[in-house]
């Protein structure tokens, strides 16, 4: 008697609960698969995202640059439209050069405001994707598949490595230095010009790694990031078609450089004073240039 008497509490206080989420005003969102999109420069450890009525979900699991497409975590509810999102990242670099000292994580707190949105399939099928930029804010999208990736990192560096004729090993620490490169340079193409496309992003690290760490001071240059603005591919296919008297001048480093606007050079992650000027061939070289490839 006692046990069904509990047991019919149970199930009244969960009634109440059900239909007190019903009648509320604020959206709820149930059977809720978390997956984290990192398009920061560093490692995405975890995140939890907190809603204003004590719900809670998580994800994350030391996400490299650009990875967390198809990781998912479930299953959780949330409620309302403003959420909290606590995220710890760890700059790969800094970790390695002693693996033995206490971790030196990156905390973040990142405020989003979701308009009510209305989730289609079935609960299983409900996966919240979190995209995580350079500037430290957080978008959320609402997807029933397991793609959603916005900046492609992997295939930025993938292409860096056949344009310079080397099969890489991913494996080693040299690659894989290289590779956090090529993202914190992809990072700071975000940042200054919000660079998302792939063949836009290629050019850009091609140039800032390859030609010029300040090859945007050029005024031709600035002439086509000003033309190219907010039109996606266009900035790599106008780059890739850069007369070569100006690419000329690039290599060299003699023209009147004009300084990007400083709207656009806040919070840049990646320093060109960290990139010795090298000699370089054509786009289409058979060559690759170890001396960037930095343990």
């Amino acid at each position: 008697m006692k046990k069904r008497a509990i047991w019919l509490l149970v199930l009244a206080l969960v009634l109440i609960v059900a239909a007190y989420d019903a009648i509320s005003s604020e959206p709820t969102y149930r059977g809720l698969s978390i997956e984290g999109f990192n398009y920061t420069p560093y490692n995405l450890d975890r995140f939890v995202i907190r809603d204003k009525y004590g719900n809670a979900a998580s994800g994350g699991g030391d996400l490299m640059p650009g990875a967390g497409q198809g990781s998912l975590s479930c299953c959780y509810k949330l409620k309302g439209t403003d959420f909290t999102i606590d995220w710890y990242a760890v700059d790969q670099d800094e970790f390695l050069k002693n693996i033995y000292a206490p971790l030196n994580e990156i905390h973040k707190v990142t405020q989003v405001h979701l308009s009510p949105t209305e989730v289609e399939g079935s609960a299983g099928m409900h996966i919240l994707g979190l995209h995580f930029y350079p500037d430290d804010h957080i978008e959320f999208e609402f997807r029933n598949d397991l793609q959603g990736t916005r900046i492609e990192y992997a295939e930025i560096d993938d292409w860096l490595v056949r344009e310079q004729g080397k099969t890489f090993d991913p494996h080693s620490r040299e690659d894989a230095a290289a590779f956090r490169r090529t993202a914190r340079i992809a990072a700071t193409g975000w940042l200054k010009y919000r660079f998302t496309d792939t063949r836009d992003l290629d050019l850009y690290v091609y140039y800032t790694l390859l030609v010029n760490p300040k090859f945007d001071e050029h005024p031709a240059v600035q002439k086509i990031l000003s033309e190219t603005k907010d039109k996606p591919g266009v900035f790599g296919a106008a780059m890739e078609a850069l007369p070569a008297p100006i690419v000329e001048e690039l290599k060299t480093g003699k023209f009147e450089h004009v300084q990007p606007s400083k709207k656009n050079t806040n919070d840049v992650i990646f320093n060109s004073r960290d990139i010795p000027m090298l000699p370089t061939k054509n786009i289409g070289s058979t060559r690759r240039v170890f001396a960037m490839r930095l343990v």
